[in-house]
């Protein structure tokens, strides 16, 4: 959590207690209660030598369209990866099994504010998903919430009764707390740095370096919050297989897309080109809603826009290509569409069941 460059990883007291994660089932809520044995302790900020600056894991001229948004690790970083997934690999192997109900209950969460799935990983690296770890500094629960940004957002502080220690309640506010740091920013890296250190220091950073580049206002900021960053991304590719739009800066996500939109657009034609528009858009939509209730072509459809459902479901945005007449037609019913979509969803996860 911001704690103005004190290092939170120093815990006074940490118990092992029955954790309480609530998973979402797309309306409903189930309460699982387990004892974790795994989530005494925080990753260790020794984990990587934070001395040094590192490198850009993306480079501009190594890009893969087949891998939608999966930045290239640049050559120079591997060593770091390499070291991190040696030293941390296994215990979060572990966790991709115990930890997924908090994981599903973060990943529907994050999904209600428009928040990359991608930042549960911010968790990971804060508290170990180990809601009863206090730290020296006062900082407290699986998000280390501080106290005086936990009353903000009012909740209870202090006892037994503290709900920074709820899953829950906690994993809203630290989303409404990403949420304003990347209404501020714009930068995803800025966001963990900020989430650490305080966004007084990220904004005294970007002054003194000149730039909002992570890569380059880096060396301005303390060594704790730059080794937070870098433990971020690290969880990332242990998670994930690779990097994505939050361990890539904001310059490079641009870079990025407008490449992935380069290459899909070399398959479309001049007429397709001319008659249709993009608009960026989060949130379960669904194909088949839209094609059904925008009366689209599905084959067109498809061809316009690969990976659609798929991109979505992960939690990412998506630029949605549509014919120029469809596009104030969709933007006056979204609405409704992703209301459709989400109902055809429960649907079928009722089926399943």
């Amino acid at each position: 959590m911001r704690w103005f460059g004190i290092s939170l990883h120093c815990p006074i007291a940490v118990s092992r207690l029955t954790l309480v994660a609530f998973a979402f089932i797309m309306g409903g809520m189930t309460t699982l209660s387990f004892t974790n044995a795994y989530a005494d302790k925080p990753l260790s900020d020794s984990t990587i030598d934070g001395k040094y600056g590192f490198k850009s894991l993306f480079k501009n001229d190594h890009f893969d369209a087949t891998k939608p948004y999966a930045a290239q690790l640049n050559p120079r970083a591997v060593s770091f990866v390499e070291e991190y997934i040696r030293k941390q690999g296994k215990e979060l192997e572990r966790m991709k099994g115990w930890g997924r109900p908090y994981f599903d209950l973060y990943d529907n969460i994050l999904d209600q504010y428009g928040l990359p799935r991608e930042m549960k990983y911010l968790s990971v690296i804060e508290s170990h998903l180990n809601s009863g770890l206090v730290s020296w500094a006062g900082a407290v629960g699986p998000w280390q919430l501080m106290d005086y940004e936990a009353k903000r957002f009012g909740l209870r502080v202090g006892g037994r009764g503290d709900e920074r220690m709820d899953y829950y309640k906690s994993t809203h506010v630290a989303a409404k707390l990403m949420k304003e740091l990347y209404d501020e920013f714009g930068d995803w890296l800025l966001v963990v740095a900020a989430y650490n250190g305080g966004s007084g220091r990220v904004r005294q950073a970007i002054r003194k370096a000149g730039s909002r580049d992570f890569w380059n206002l880096q060396y301005y900021l303390p060594e704790e919050t730059r080794n937070h960053v870098k433990k971020f991304i690290g969880t990332h590719y242990i998670f994930e297989g690779s990097g994505g739009l939050t361990t890539m800066t904001a310059s490079e996500t641009e870079v990025q897309k407008e490449a992935m939109l380069r290459t899909q657009e070399v398959a479309l034609s001049t007429d397709e080109l001319a008659g249709s528009a993009i608009v960026e858009v989060s949130g379960r939509y669904r194909s088949s809603v839209l094609v059904q209730q925008l009366s689209l072509d599905a084959v067109q459809f498809h061809k316009w826009n690969p990976g659609f459902d798929k991109t979505l479901s992960a939690g990412k945005k998506y630029s949605l290509r549509l014919p120029k007449d469809k596009l104030p037609v969709f933007e006056a019913i979204k609405g409704q569409l992703l209301m459709e979509s989400l109902k055809l969803l429960l649907q079928g996860n009722l089926n399943a069941g």
